[in-house]
């Protein structure tokens, strides 16, 4: 069976994945309570402090990754997480991007979370996105061939499976180093 394991840094052609830090909480902070941002996230508190405790908490928990998408030179671009390991499949998601930077950052970070559940024996992903935030789950279905298996009248609930996986990291995998570089923590 198939577990998530954090890691320090995964690493892409021009992007970093790496393991959120206490540092990173003003970040992250930031992100989530963007007026625009937000309206496609769960709700937070809006207090600094409990995004603060969150990432303590996170420091104990063992069946999820969130990284923080940086550039080469370690400049902050955004977050992203894996979380729910069910059997062969993980979730993804809490992918927020900084504006202001083309979309191949983006599928870049897509592209190593995708890799990387692949290299921790994971032949599935699953995401979950809000039915308003059209433009990201229309990304997921154009981009990854994510497959829509249920809908509700707030979230849009997908799969992309092994064999989607597959294409889609080969189709782009000069985004990615060969083989994928993992720095365990």
């Amino acid at each position: 069976m198939a577990v998530i394991a954090k890691a320090k840094r995964v690493v892409g052609k021009n992007l970093v994945l790496r393991d959120i830090c206490e540092d990173d909480a003003q970040f992250v902070f930031d992100l989530r309570t963007d007026p625009v941002k937000s309206r496609n996230l769960s709700a937070t508190s809006g207090r600094f402090e409990d995004q603060v405790n969150w990432i303590r908490s996170y420091n104990d928990k063992k069946d999820q990754a969130y990284f923080i998408v940086c550039d080469k030179e370690r400049n902050r671009l955004g977050c992203i997480r894996m979380y729910d390991p069910i059997g062969n499949s993980y979730c993804w998601g809490s992918w927020l991007m900084l504006d202001g930077h083309g979309p191949l950052f983006a599928i870049e970070s897509a592209l190593l979370v995708y890799s990387y559940g692949v290299s921790l024996g994971f032949t599935e992903a699953r995401i979950y996105v809000r039915q308003r935030n059209e433009s990201v789950w229309k990304c997921h279905e154009k981009f990854a061939g994510a497959e829509l298996i249920k809908e509700d009248d707030l979230d849009r609930f997908y799969v992309v499976k092994a064999e989607k996986i597959s294409r889609l990291l080969a189709k782009y995998g000069e985004f990615l180093t060969s083989p994928l570089v993992v720095e365990r923590l």
